[in-house]
């Protein structure tokens, strides 16, 4: 079921690469970050054995849990909020940090970082669409925060994350998604292209708008796996 729900994705992934409208600095290859939240550790194995070596989690714990029972491997990536007490951990476990959302978790984030003598890869999350439940640098913040980024030392800076808003029309995404991909140039223009290389858009339910606005990355769990069994903690 897996290889077919791949394929699936990917086809649909090279029709949207093909209705772009213009040629996007972010190329035309696209990552899939197989989202295994709410899922047992043993789909993380059966995710890299079909060549899907990003993993995304949602839970630091979740994440620490499925990692002390499964052989290391994979890229993993944090994908959702994080608390200011569970970053330790998090610099300790993931490779990629997504949900990069204030100064201050980038803060912190950096001091962690140095005290275990590593660089931190991460991407700020933009709440381009201003929603007040979802967490995410606003428009205003963001461009306020792109001159103290050379501060922190102790991360490199690969790019964005943008969720879009919930909505039954995907087409409503557009403009969300269209909007991140202007920040991720802003964001290039500010720290160099050399590593900031990821635009993470799209989900399940809109990950094809997100591609053809420009992401090369997309988390999906659901396209993928099916339904999540949430008695999973």
């Amino acid at each position: 079921m897996l290889e077919d729900n791949i394929k699936v994705v990917r086809a649909r992934i090279g029709e949207a690469i093909a209705h772009r409208k213009a040629k996007k600095v972010t190329g035309d290859s696209v990552t899939i970050v197989a989202v295994t939240k709410n899922h047992p550790a043993q789909v993380v194995n059966e995710a890299l054995a079909a060549g899907l070596n990003n993993i995304g989690e949602n839970r630091v714990q979740e994440a620490k849990g499925k990692k002390e029972i499964l052989t290391p491997g994979g890229v993993w990536h944090l994908i959702g909020h994080l608390q200011t007490n569970k970053i330790k951990q998090a610099v300790e476990l993931f490779d990629i940090i997504e949900s990069v959302d204030s100064e201050k978790v980038l803060a912190a984030i950096n001091k962690e970082a140095g005290k275990l003598g590593k660089i931190q890869d991460i991407l700020l999350q933009v709440n381009v669409a201003r929603e007040e439940q979802k967490s995410g640098f606003l428009q205003e913040e963001f461009i306020a925060m792109l001159p103290k980024l050379a501060i922190f030392d102790k991360v490199r800076v690969r790019g964005l994350m943008v969720i879009a808003q919930a909505t039954d029309i995907p087409e409503e995404t557009k403009p969300v998604f269209a909007a991140g991909y202007e920040d991720f140039l802003l964001l290039q223009k500010q720290v160099g292209v050399a590593h900031c290389d990821i635009l993470s858009m799209g989900m399940t339910h809109d990950y094809w708008i997100a591609v053809e606005e420009g992401a090369n990355s997309v988390r999906l769990g659901t396209a993928l796996f099916g339904l999540r069994d949430y008695s999973i903690k």
